[in-house]
């Protein structure tokens, strides 16, 4: 995808200001409520015409008000999904999985419809009317809905924050595999980082109507406007889940953890808050936590008022995890890249996210 924008709308109140341009598949747009994200999403959709700029995808240009150029929506080939689904509650779930595709001349039809439904595990739901669905089983309806219409582009706009975590968080995987899959380009619109670190490889940080930057997603998630003071969050794939008793002991990579026991045995991803990671210079002779691990310091960054460490962990390839710790800490550890230390942390600190 190569996606050139750049775009101004003007409101009583209120001014939206965008330009950018994208090679990135996953691309997220961050930023608080009334940043102007959906602003800019309507936009790119036709669903807003701007007062100047350009919109070009792919070397196609969708809207250039100089050369008055000004695409509906249905002409562009692009697609969105909203936070609120939008199905036609007249229309069983089959039908509404493929209005868009019967509306193409078949020769652009790209997408295998019995793929997509396999992956997103809604061949259950066709004959059901959309109006006795759930609200994540609306969701995947809604995005197979886009998929199938095969857009150059689809634009998801909070398309989670609806749901509470549980079902967010059960969306998530089917959204990755999605596409992974059909390889279709993205802008994932959300407030939550965790969200988009998940979804996306690159965002575009709007306030107050105005972009303010773009750059990689994990970039984003170290910095003190990414955290909004709640630290850094590891995300972790723990897998080969073993019964202890009242542990479960379990692999990250090449490495054993060792996890609070709870009803929900399976492999997933976890959440483990950087700040709750302890750093020690040598292996401590007792400790209550249950995972110790030795570590090489790569670097160190400034993150709100904490010092936050990338840590290597020996014996694994590529697994790497942030702590979060106090300046003075830093200085009286003697804490620099290239230094050993034993990152420390208790079983009861990882949370479940799927």
């Amino acid at each position: 995808m190569f996606l050139e924008v750049n775009v101004t709308k003007n409101f009583p109140d209120f001014t939206c200001h965008a330009a950018f341009s994208l090679k990135t598949k996953k691309c997220g747009v961050f930023g608080p409520s009334g940043s102007g994200k959906s602003t800019l999403m309507h936009m790119l959709a036709g669903l807003l015409e701007p007062d100047k700029g350009f919109i070009r995808l792919n070397g196609r240009t969708l809207f250039d008000r100089e050369q008055k150029i000004s695409l509906p929506p249905d002409q562009r080939r692009v697609g969105v999904v909203f936070q609120h689904a939008h199905l036609f509650p007249h229309m069983s779930v089959q039908r509404n999985l493929f209005y868009g595709m019967n509306r193409l001349p078949k020769q652009e039809r790209n997408i295998d419809p019995t793929h997509l439904i396999e992956i997103l595990r809604i061949d259950k739901l066709l004959s059901r009317n959309v109006t006795k669905l759930s609200g994540g089983e609306r969701q995947r309806v809604a995005l197979g809905r886009t998929i199938l219409a095969c857009p150059r582009l689809i634009l998801l706009d909070e398309p989670l924050s609806g749901l509470d975590g549980t079902l967010k968080y059960q969306i998530i995987p089917h959204l990755q595999q999605v596409f992974a899959e059909f390889s279709i380009p993205m802008l994932f619109i959300s407030h939550s980082l965790q969200e988009l670190r998940m979804m996306t490889e690159e965002v575009l940080v709007m306030q107050k109507g105005q972009l303010a930057r773009q750059l990689a997603t994990e970039e984003l998630a170290r910095t003190s406007f990414g955290t909004g003071g709640q630290g850094y969050t590891n995300l972790l794939h723990l897998d080969e889940m073993e019964d202890l008793g009242k542990l479960l002991r379990c692999r990250w990579g090449d490495i054993t953890m060792m996890l609070v026991k709870t009803p929900d045995q399976r492999p997933g991803r976890f959440a483990l808050n950087g700040r709750d990671i302890v750093l020690f210079k040598k292996h401590p002779e007792a400790s209550s936590a249950r995972n110790m691990l030795s570590c090489t310091v790569r670097r160190t960054y400034a993150t709100d008022w904490l010092v936050g460490l990338e840590l290597e962990c020996q014996g694994s390839q590529g697994n790497t995890l942030i702590a979060e710790i106090v300046p003075q800490s830093v200085d009286e550890l003697d804490i620099r890249p290239g230094s050993e230390v034993v990152a420390v942390f208790k079983a009861s600190a990882f949370r479940r996210l799927y």
